[in-house]
């Protein structure tokens, strides 16, 4: 083992996502020393968007990020997975694709920046349903705030078109106008239905911000920006590094040491891409090394004083998954043509099933009308109904004129059963093993999919919508949470409402594994949120020590 003799810091940090390396920048500009271990390679944003345009399959999400042997990530959503591995009834719906790199998996997301309810922190308090968060709403409010700005969220003015969530300032910037798609899919909402369609909050710019420039609605905001408007998390590792915060690429942490009372961490280990041994010591610790591997490293790091591994008193650790498992439809509208493809992927969604009473029966959603270029589903559409020639091409236009998808983020509630432990079959290149993953729907999220296929129904009908293709069961929605989840009890939970572990009071995680529930948003903001408030958190106890 390398001694490395210098790796120390006031606070170790393992994963450079939007987490880990918010949590950098804030320390470090605060004079805390920063080191952030990141299993994957560093590359430029550029290099990522060439291997974009040299893909023949555009929609991959995962194309543009090959993965390495010393740091594998799944591919695209595919059974059977080659890394993460799923069993049980709903194996499929728990197909998850993340990165492992610098700047974690926001290099592919939407840009979607979804502050959760109220009523989602207090799930069984209101409703009899799942889990309380050990935090309220309340108490996130400013670090909500605060990673708007760190982002750069554009969003509605809360006094004409409230999302739910009570603010205290107004977004950074204003809301990204619609497109024409949009614009005819909310009037014929607002016209023939009780619901409504409204602007979705995005870590998007509406103007130049933070150096990044004004969207240009190129519509492959996934599986990348072109020109970089959009945030992602390799913009805060810009700024940590800046600041002095150090970030060490290709270093895969394979165990936690801890102290002789198993109260304190005293280091982490890690392996480099020739499995070179370094050991990297620290005040404090911080796991944010995404839901999946953040709960894979902690039963990795399992020996005589922790068996069943780090932080994992309760057992819990790995248990609990949940996503946003949904529903899926695509279609071809018999009204005017809609010609989507133009702006962003995502700028609006049907909130009227976020919250209610009847959370007490199924799970809460909210409805996407996603505004992707259609010309592949138009062209396999033609082509299977024998066009050829001219006619051809005049159905392609006419059906990619004409295509609607939908998609949903359902509520799941966090069930023990379904749980990630460590592959005994399946190992990566440093001799690793793969996590492998146990999902069963719960009746609750079915439920809440059921309700969801009726409104799809209710809006194809609307829309005189014929050769509808349903998603086959359920759609995974790659916003795993759960693995360590909250709670003020010990013994069923793994970390407090400050993200603090249990067992070890030097040690936090932040990831969306900490969640108790996943209400229907987006996970990143609210993941960015807890982060900052990591960060300040740690920010009290070093600098007032």
């Amino acid at each position: 083992m390398s001694s490395d003799q210098n790796l120390s810091a006031d606070v170790v940090i393992v994963g450079s996502g939007v987490a880990g390396s918010s949590i950098a920048n804030e320390l470090v500009r605060a004079g805390i020393s920063v080191i952030v271990l990141e299993a994957g390679p560093r590359v430029d944003r550029q290099h990522f968007v060439e291997n974009f345009r040299n893909l023949e399959n555009k929609p991959s999400y995962q194309g543009p990020f090959p993965s390495t042997p010393w740091a594998p990530h799944p591919p695209d959503q595919v059974t059977p997975n080659s890394y993460l591995h799923t069993t049980g009834p709903d194996a499929e719906a728990y197909q998850q694709v993340y990165l492992r790199m610098m700047g974690g998996t926001t290099w592919h997301w939407a840009g979607c920046a979804w502050r959760y309810l109220p009523s989602d922190f207090e799930l069984k308090s209101r409703y009899g349903q799942g889990r309380d968060w050990a935090l309220k709403y309340d108490d996130l409010e400013p670090f909500y705030y605060q990673a708007e700005v760190m982002m750069g969220v554009c969003g509605p003015d809360a006094k004409v078109e409230d999302l739910g969530s009570p603010r205290r300032q107004a977004y950074p910037m204003e809301a990204l106008p619609i497109s024409y798609a949009a614009q005819q899919f909310r009037k014929l909402i607002s016209e023939q239905t009780p619901w409504r369609v409204v602007h979705e909050p995005q870590a998007r710019n509406t103007r130049p911000y933070d150096g990044r420039p004004t969207c240009e609605g190129h519509n492959n905001c996934m599986p990348i920006c072109p020109i970089g408007a959009m945030y992602n998390g390799s913009y805060s590792v810009y700024h940590a590094e800046a600041a002095g915060a150090k970030f060490i690429p290709n270093a895969v942490v394979y165990s936690i040491e801890r102290d002789a009372a198993n109260k304190k961490v005293t280091a982490v280990n890690y392996y480099d891409p020739d499995k070179g041994s370094h050991r990297v010591t620290g005040k404090y610790f911080v796991i944010a090394a995404h839901c999946i591997e953040t709960a894979k490293l902690l039963l990795l790091s399992a020996d005589k004083k922790s068996p069943d591994g780090v932080a994992n008193s309760s057992g819990h650790v790995g248990r609990n998954m949940m996503d946003h498992t949904g529903v899926q439809v695509t279609f071809i509208s018999g009204d005017k043509a809609l010609w989507p493809g133009r702006g962003p992927l995502e700028t609006n969604v049907i909130d009227n099933f976020r919250d209610g009473d009847w959370r007490g029966e199924r799970g809460a959603y909210l409805v996407h009308m996603v505004d992707d270029n259609q010309v592949d589903f138009a062209t396999q559409l033609a082509i299977s109904k024998g066009y050829v020639g001219k006619d051809l091409e005049e159905q392609i236009r006419y059906l990619a004129s004409h295509t609607v998808r939908l998609f949903s983020h359902n509520e799941a509630l966090a069930d023990p059963d379904n749980r990630l432990t460590l592959s005994k079959t399946k190992k990566d290149a440093l001799g690793i093993p793969h996590p492998e993953v146990y999902y069963k729907l719960p009746e609750y999220t079915v439920r809440s999919c059921e309700h969801t296929r009726s409104v799809f129904k209710q809006l194809i009908g609307l829309m005189h919508g014929t050769d509808e293709q349903w998603t086959p069961g359920y759609f995974p929605q790659d916003h795993p949470s759960g693995s360590t989840i909250m709670g003020v009890d010990p013994k069923d939970s793994v970390v407090d409402g400050h993200c603090r572990t249990h067992d070890h009071e030097n040690l936090f995680i932040a990831s969306s594994s900490v969640f108790s529930s996943v209400g229907t948003g987006n996970i990143t903001l609210t993941v960015a949120a807890l982060a900052l408030r990591v960060a300040d958190t740690l920010k009290k106890e070093i600098l007032h020590a």
